[in-house]
């Protein structure tokens, strides 16, 4: 089929009668299919099963003599540092493990500078009106716990190799008020886009106008790779050393789609002063994570190498997925002049741009059929995609049949929403 774009009227009118026939037979289906988050599978689930027996009731031992039962050891049991440790190519002394929640972490370091400040310094509540940066498309969740703190938000374009950083750049150099910026480095949520190494380099050269700006580093999708390799990037924490800004970067890590994502570990890596600063901290907050649970992942997982060899096993269970997403919008919406989509080596997202003033409606009519979508302009600052196309297409969850069908009426109503657009 040729473009919509190069259409007649009378042939698009043809065309809209077709699709509106064929929504209405999806609607008539009574569907219930949801695509709207990226939640591993019970597939991917069920690969860790074994860690529900991998402790005995003798087991209960750290390697330094802890007793994972009790109280103690905020920063988390040494095994478990070193696994984080390893994976990211730093120092277990450059690791606080923590809950199951890479976004409680990085939530409590936000209430923290909120009220007390960035190692102690002058609370970002009492500065002023506090900025953060936000890449976008980008992570509904970072922008939620803006929008908590009544931070405001200030979109930053992304692009083949992450953020816009001549525009980082200059604003962080010229605004004391900006205090963060949120980055998901690495097969970035939704786009998968994997920063370049002249951007990670980029970012630890910035040279803020605040001395309490940090980079909120989220490498969530570290060992989530699609490909037959996963991409590397270059070491923020190391760089950040070399270019003078030790403290700057502020990395988080969690396990929730590696095994349990209600029952995982998660971390935080800094700077050594960094974590020993937060460790104090963490002393008047907590008596200790469930070390049991930490120790439970040592246990099954060994060491790294047992960490990315278990992650080629969800990869061979996501692979048919995306490449499922792909082929359908290739062969229903190729061509047509109507859409544009990523293809993500390694992550949890599809990121669909659909024709311009569009997306919403899209979401709509999908609801209407069956098809319950993240939605739309989630993957910007308070909502709002100011060209109203984004979606985010989570193919995770759904058993590979429903998936299928879901794609099906996704397409149909891409298809019939640009139609109507071009006839009005």
């Amino acid at each position: 089929m040729k473009p919509y774009n190069q259409m007649s009227a009378s042939e698009l009118s043809v065309l809209k009668k077709e699709l509106d026939a064929a929504f209405l037979k999806h609607k008539e289906k009574g569907k219930k299919l949801n695509m709207t988050r990226g939640v591993p599978s019970n597939e991917q689930l069920s690969l860790c099963n074994e860690m529900m027996t991998c402790l005995s009731a003798s087991d209960y031992t750290a390697d330094n003599g802890t007793d994972c039962r009790n109280y103690g050891g905020v920063d988390g049991i040494p095994e478990m540092k070193k696994i984080f440790a390893d994976l990211l190519e730093l120092t277990p002394d450059e690791v606080i493990v923590g809950g199951n929640s890479s976004l409680a972490l990085m939530f409590d370091n936000v209430a923290v500078n909120m009220s007390h400040g960035v190692r102690d310094g002058v609370p970002w509540q009492q500065q002023g009106q506090v900025k953060f940066l936000c890449p976008s498309p980008g992570y509904d969740r970072h922008f939620t716990v803006c929008k908590y703190f009544h931070i405001d938000m200030l979109p930053i374009a992304m692009g083949a190799g992450g953020p816009d950083m001549d525009a980082v750049e200059k604003a962080v150099s010229s605004d004391p008020m900006i205090k963060g910026i949120w980055c998901v480095p690495k097969y970035s949520n939704p786009t998968g886009i994997v920063y370049s190494d002249e951007t990670v380099k980029r970012f630890a050269k910035l040279k803020p106008a605040a001395d309490d700006f940090r980079i909120y580093w989220d490498n969530a999708y570290a060992f989530h790779y699609l490909g037959d390799t996963h991409k590397t990037i270059p070491n923020i924490i190391r760089l950040c050393e070399e270019a003078g800004n030790p403290n700057m970067p502020l990395e988080f890590v969690s396990f929730s789609k590696v095994s349990f994502a209600g029952a995982s570990v998660a971390c935080m890596a800094s700077s050594k002063s960094n974590c020993e600063y937060i460790k104090q901290r963490l002393t008047a907050q907590t008596i200790g994570p469930d070390k049991i649970n930490q120790l439970r992942h040592v246990r099954f997982f060994k060491n790294a190498g047992g960490v990315m060899a278990h992650m080629e096993k969800h990869a061979a269970i996501l692979r048919p997925r995306f490449k499922l997403v792909s082929d359908t919008l290739h062969r229903e919406l190729g061509g047509l002049g109507i859409a544009e989509w990523t293809e993500p080596e390694g992550g949890y997202f599809v990121s669909f741009d659909a024709p311009e003033g569009c997306a919403k409606k899209i979401v709509s009519l999908c609801a209407q059929a069956g098809v319950a979508l993240t939605p739309a302009g989630a993957t910007f600052p308070d909502g709002n995609d100011p060209h109203d196309r984004n979606i985010r297409i989570a193919p995770t969850c759904p058993p590979i049949g429903e998936l299928a069908e879901a794609l099906e009426i996704f397409c149909t109503v891409v298809k019939l929403s640009a139609v109507e657009k071009l006839l009005t």
